[in-house]
């Protein structure tokens, strides 16, 4: 199958690897986001540093988004200034102002008080340029900055750096650089010092304008960007300093601060491991597919005993309505089980749980589960792959596969679900 009209190269699964030591033919267009309110003097320094980058100037757009600070903050002749009224922290409001106004293929977001080192921007949009599904993360290190000279940023900086989250650099350490990313590894994506292409962010529809306190609205964004095919990758040669410590070391509210945001996100965020152990979340994170041409009670019987046999899973699964407008709620679905067969599941079988683990384990695309004479009884999907492979128009990014199994058996008959639910048929 051909590949479709986007520059660059498609990549399976999440192997940004294949592209280690390449570099763009020239170096891409890039527009930098710099999210800025009340702080002129960090954002002075941030400003010099980026004037400081050695990516050439001449394809380097420079945006300073500000969330409504009370004076208008300066910048210097070639920076652009957007800027909405203050109603309040709305990070990802201005951040999407600031991406409105850009022009270059690839967008990187910085903070006001994050100061990149020279080499920043060129390394952490090379993956972006060569493949524009990847959504690449630097390495944010942190400083007192006071006095710091942004031309002798990475030598000054240094003598009062502070501790980096060791939580943050283990979980690098543990996926090579989120060369084995997985569902959750939206947790390790920093939105200070973020890039991705111009096409990507505009798959994702931009950051959740809904967030309007401080945290998570980052982790949101890059789960949908997982969602829609993003690659991830942390390029830990793309160093900014941030002038402070890490938010968990700053206050005594550290903590309740993080809980708010993670019930916020286990309602935004329904995988395992991030949606509420027993609480039903608003967004589905599997969706059914009923089956087609069946009767009522085929299709009880099939939804039902699908349920069911996913576990606790079910907690966080729901059929997928058929109306022809999409619903808003399923939008962060992750997994779809499409039964191509009025159906039955016993709910002690394993063999839909079993074929869930492997789909996430194996990073298939999706997984055909047959009877023993070969006909196909349902799927079980990726919604990411499917994503990837709908922007490429391509059918080999994601490996797929068919097991055959005697315990999902076709139903043919109009089923007594009075016995089915009594358990004595």
């Amino acid at each position: 199958m051909s590949t479709g009209p986007l520059p660059g190269e498609a990549l399976p699964g999440n192997r940004w690897d294949l592209l280690d030591g390449r570099w763009p033919a020239q170096p891409p267009t890039v527009s930098v986001i710099v999210a800025h309110y009340r702080q002129p003097e960090q954002l002075a320094r941030t400003l010099a540093a980026l004037r400081s980058q050695d990516h050439p100037a001449d394809r380097l757009q420079i945006i300073v988004a500000d969330d409504g600070s009370p004076e208008p903050p300066s910048v210097p002749d070639g920076v652009e200034l957007v800027r909405h009224e203050d109603r309040g922290f709305r990070l990802a409001a201005v951040r999407n102002l600031g991406a409105a106004a850009a022009r270059g293929d690839v967008l990187v977001f910085l903070d006001a008080d994050t100061a990149p080192e020279p080499a920043f921007i060129r390394e952490l949009t090379r993956l972006p340029a060569l493949a524009p599904d990847c959504v690449t993360v630097g390495r944010r290190r942190h400083a007192d900055l006071r006095g710091v000279d942004a031309a002798r940023l990475a030598e000054q900086a240094a003598r009062t750096a502070l501790p980096e989250p060791e939580w943050l650099a283990a979980e690098y350490r543990r996926t090579a650089n989120l060369l084995r990313a997985d569902d959750r590894s939206y947790r390790h994506v920093i939105g200070a010092v973020i890039a991705c292409s111009r096409v990507l962010f505009a798959a994702t529809g931009g950051f959740d304008e809904s967030f309007t306190s401080y945290g998570g609205e980052d982790w949101e964004w890059t789960y949908r960007a997982w969602l829609r095919g993003a690659l991830l990758a942390h390029v830990p040669a793309a160093v900014a300093w941030h002038d402070g410590p890490d938010a968990a070391g700053r206050d005594e509210g550290a903590v309740a601060r993080r809980n708010a945001e993670t019930i916020r996100l286990s309602d935004l965020i329904p995988v395992a491991g991030s949606a509420g152990r027993g609480l039903r979340p608003t967004h589905p994170d599997i969706a059914i597919i009923a089956p087609p041409r069946a009767s009522d009670g085929q299709r009880f019987l099939a939804i039902d005993s699908v349920l069911a046999a996913l576990g606790p899973a079910a907690g966080r699964a729901a059929v997928l309505p058929e109306e022809s407008e999409p619903d808003p709620a399923f939008d962060r679905v992750r997994i779809i089980v499409e039964l191509l067969h009025p159906v039955r599941i016993d709910a002690d079988d394993d063999v839909l749980t079993a074929a869930l683990a492997r789909v996430d384990g194996e990073g298939l695309g999706e997984l055909t589960l047959c009877s023993p004479d070969s006909e196909p009884l349902l799927r079980v999907i990726s919604v990411r792959a499917r994503a990837r492979s709908d922007r490429w128009r391509r059918d080999d990014l994601f490996p797929t596969a068919s097991v055959t199994t005697a315990e999902i058996r076709v139903v043919t008959d109009e089923p007594d679900l009075a016995a089915y639910l009594g358990g004595w048929g």
